[in-house]
């Protein structure tokens, strides 16, 4: 798996925990079953591995995430996207919303 290169430019070991745990947070009391939580972490390592680089930004790991929230639950994709997005106000979430009405 490729490192990492955070927002401040260190690089960390891809961490599939930390994956996983961002997804169940986002999913939590939504009708996702772990085994569509599995599949999507599978598809993001997939894709990960795809690029072929030997580091990647964290931004690519997020939107990968949000691409697969996207296809799982609405509202855990909008759950996501409001922390990872920093969403400082509601036209915000109208916006992400607005979006998703046009899928």
């Amino acid at each position: 798996m490729p490192r990492i290169i955070k927002h401040d430019g260190s690089r960390q070991p891809f961490d599939e925990d930390k994956l996983r745990n961002g997804i169940q947070r986002a999913v939590e009391k939504r009708p996702v079953s772990m085994e569509q939580i599995e599949k999507s972490i599978s598809r993001i390592k997939s894709e990960l591995r795809a690029t072929g680089e030997r580091e990647v930004d964290s931004s690519m790991v997020g939107n990968l995430v949000m691409d697969q929230l996207k296809e799982l639950d609405k509202v855990a994709y909008i759950r996501f996207a409001s922390v990872y997005r920093a969403f400082e106000d509601v036209s915000q979430f109208g916006e992400v919303i607005a979006s998703l009405e046009k899928i």
